[in-house]
């Protein structure tokens, strides 16, 4: 026979194993071993590298440091780990033991008529409940891991939202250089393009060009003109949404981004990495992963709401009267015992909620598969895109020499009376098309980076203590 001394033991500890529902295991999906247009190398941790560094800029490697601490959406998503992490305390406290401490004291009497006077009566009681409901099917145990796995997303959300604001912001720098590039461009067209309405001007009076040529030149004066404001307008915007994006008033970056500079040039390398490095580095990933975790712990919660409950709950109340000119007394009640809670008849409710939950829980594994493959296709084309836009640039600078030694020899033979101003008019807009394609190569080009840095999930800077775990509450 069994000495209920150690069957005791045996029992809790067998009942402290027994959870209910399925462990979270991380999902799986398979993945090619590199990207078409990537290499075998895998990129390690990329969370701190400061990719717009690239960029030599100083400028803007000011507005990314102030931005990540600014940034209201940022702000946010790091306020929700708050919230988040209270809520671990919540859902774990339903397995815990619970005491209510009360006390009281009152004063009672009765007046009469007639100078009737009774003496008043003190009254001083306590009261202490304690109750704990027995955690023997792991529903509290699931809740909290389901609070943990949801802990998990809040940080990953909080990575997610630094990623995002680095892309807009850089996104955003590099827009409004190109419109900076853009006035400069259609203001020394502008001076050339006097010049070339003053010469005509001076022909007509010589009778060396025609009223027709004089018009032709002032119209593309006119239009040079015309053109300036839309992209001095451009830049204004792309600038106060810099400064939203720095948790600033809309204009208060104007006289800083006005100072101007070259348009952002990138000077690193391609490193893409090979497609299962983004299970580790892209937040959105994780974060899928988690909320993954998180609705298989709710299986456990709906099964355990299944099975029998029993709680451990009593009371003592100690109580002391004591009457005007006699001596006080004393009561003291208590109980204490089990209650055993079966669930029956429900409908079919309780078994529909798991259900419910098996079925959140396969969305959202189709969910993360998504977002995994989304990442993937995200870098594909991020790739293709920087390899191909690379190869624009350097013949749109050839383009730019060419229309301008052809503008150069056009003017000079029309000074000459050798060609006609139509000539010098065509080339002058042929420089003009040239550069805007420059502009534009450059500008692409310098976001593609942005894509691909953002694509691998690269520098958003995750908390230490964000590095240290794998958002389960559990350290690694």
């Amino acid at each position: 026979m069994i000495s209920l001394r150690y069957a005791t033991p045996a029992l809790l500890v067998l009942l402290a194993g027994c959870v209910s529902g399925p462990d979270h295991v991380p999902p799986e999906t398979p993945l090619p071993a590199k990207f078409d247009e990537g290499d075998i190398k895998s990129n390690a941790n990329v969370l701190t590298a400061q990719w717009w560094a690239a960029y030599r800029d100083t400028q803007l490697d000011n507005l990314v440091a102030r931005g990540l601490d600014r940034n209201l959406d940022v702000l946010q998503a790091l306020e929700r780990i708050n919230s988040a992490s209270a809520n671990v305390t919540v859902a774990g406290a339903g397995g815990l033991p619970s005491l209510d401490v009360g006390a009281s004291h009152t004063v009672s009497g009765e007046m009469g008529s007639q100078r009737t006077k009774i003496g008043a009566t003190n009254t001083t009681g306590g009261e202490a409940d304690v109750s704990w409901l027995l955690d023997l099917f792991g529903q509290y145990r699931r809740s909290k891991e389901s609070a943990l796995a949801s802990l998990g997303a809040a940080y990953a959300t909080a990575d997610d939202a630094k990623l995002t604001f680095l892309k807009d912001l850089v996104s955003s720098y590099i827009d409004a250089r190109y419109y900076q590039e853009r006035i400069a461009l259609s203001k020394a067209n502008l001076k050339s393009r006097r010049e070339t309405y003053n010469l005509t001007q001076l022909q007509l009076t010589v009778g060396g060009a025609s009223r027709l040529d004089v018009v032709q030149a002032e119209g593309l004066v006119k239009s040079t003109l015309a053109e300036i404001p839309g992209f001095e307008n451009s830049f204004n915007s792309e600038a106060h949404h810099i400064a939203t994006l720095l948790g600033l008033p809309a204009s208060s970056l104007m006289a800083e981004l006005r100072k101007g500079g070259a348009q952002p040039v990138y000077h690193g390398d391609i490193r893409a990495g090979i497609p299962a490095d983004l299970i580790r580095n892209r937040p959105d990933i994780r974060k899928a992963e988690r909320e993954l975790a998180e609705t298989v712990a709710n299986i456990g919660v709906a099964e355990a709401q299944l099975y029998p409950s029993i709680s451990l709950s009593g009371s003592i109340s100690p109580t002391r009267v004591k009457l005007a000119g006699a001596n006080g007394g004393g009561l003291t009640t208590w109980s204490f015992g089990p209650t055993l809670s079966l669930p029956i008849f429900d409908g079919g409710s309780l078994r529909a909620n798991v259900d419910i939950e098996k079925s959140d829980a396969k969305t959202q594994y189709l969910a993360w598969k998504a977002a995994v493959l989304n990442a993937v296709e995200e870098v594909e084309n991020a790739l293709s895109a920087v390899r191909r836009d690379a190869q624009t640039v350097e013949p749109r600078r050839r383009q730019v020499k060419t229309a301008q030694e052809s503008l150069e020899l056009s003017t000079a033979s029309y000074k000459e009376g050798a060609s006609s101003l139509l000539d010098v008019l065509d080339s002058q807009r042929s420089v003009s098309d040239a550069q805007a394609s420059l502009a534009e190569a450059v500008q692409q080009l310098a976001k593609d980076y942005v894509d691909l840095y953002v694509a691998v999930g690269a520098g958003y800077f995750p908390q230490q203590v964000h590095r240290n775990s794998d958002r389960s509450g559990k350290s690694s």
